[in-house]
């Protein structure tokens, strides 16, 4: 996919999760309207941008009576998105694909719309890239508190790929630290959106250092 197109005509994926820099998103195609875009996004190396849905499920539930007239509920989602590359693909039968990918740079939707056969098509700006930034003294817990977690999980020979955080572990980044949180931890997925959607990294992480304090996992 050619730089102009991953900016104007982004195949969309929405899902009922919030994807973050620098996450993993393991995923199994049997859509219709998804299976194509999969193997052509696979072929050229191309992104597909996920969204997260505010309306609807992540598969399409037939409703007759539905507005606009195509048979399914409608779908709606947010417009701050993430893109995804596939790292792994397999199509272990016909009309399934499993695929693996990584999280690479927010977008923001400026215009979308549904193809025929329900996949939604977007122009989309790129945001910049979260900058690196220490993690400062008095958030050290914030960090400390993930590292003992994938050291509690890894001494139980959790088999890598199955790793909830995946390496590299940048655990002296604000952002790569507070997204791996923000995966991790419980919370609604409109706040998820929201912490996403937060252009400074060092904010995140204070908002996810107040939550892991009071519930006491990092003091």
């Amino acid at each position: 996919m050619s730089e102009s197109l991953a900016l104007f005509s982004l195949p969309l994926f929405p899902l009922g999760t919030v994807l973050y820099p620098g996450g993993t998103l393991p995923l199994r195609i049997f859509e219709v309207r998804y299976l194509d875009m999969i193997g052509k996004c696979h072929k050229t190396g191309a992104p597909f941008g996920v969204v997260t849905l505010t309306k609807g499920a992540e598969v399409r539930r037939p409703d007759p009576g539905a507005p606009g007239g195509d048979g399914f509920a409608p779908e709606a989602f947010h417009a701050v998105g993430t893109l995804a590359a596939i790292t792994e693909f397999s199509s272990p039968q016909s009309g399934l694909m499993e695929i693996r990918c990584t999280a690479t740079q927010r977008f923001r939707i400026v215009s979308c719309g549904k193809l025929k056969h329900g996949l939604w098509v977007a122009n989309v700006t790129r945001l910049v890239d979260d900058l690196p930034i220490k993690i400062p003294d008095d958030l050290r817990g914030v960090s400390t508190a993930l590292g003992n977690l994938i050291n509690t999980l890894q001494a139980r020979a959790v088999p890598p790929r199955h790793m909830p955080v995946q390496p590299p572990y940048l655990l002296n980044d604000c952002s790569w630290v507070a997204n791996r949180w923000c995966e991790l931890l419980p919370m609604p997925r409109e706040d998820k959106q929201r912490l996403m959607e937060l252009d400074n990294p060092l904010v995140r992480l204070e908002l996810v250092n107040d939550m892991l304090e009071r519930s006491g996992i990092a003091t």
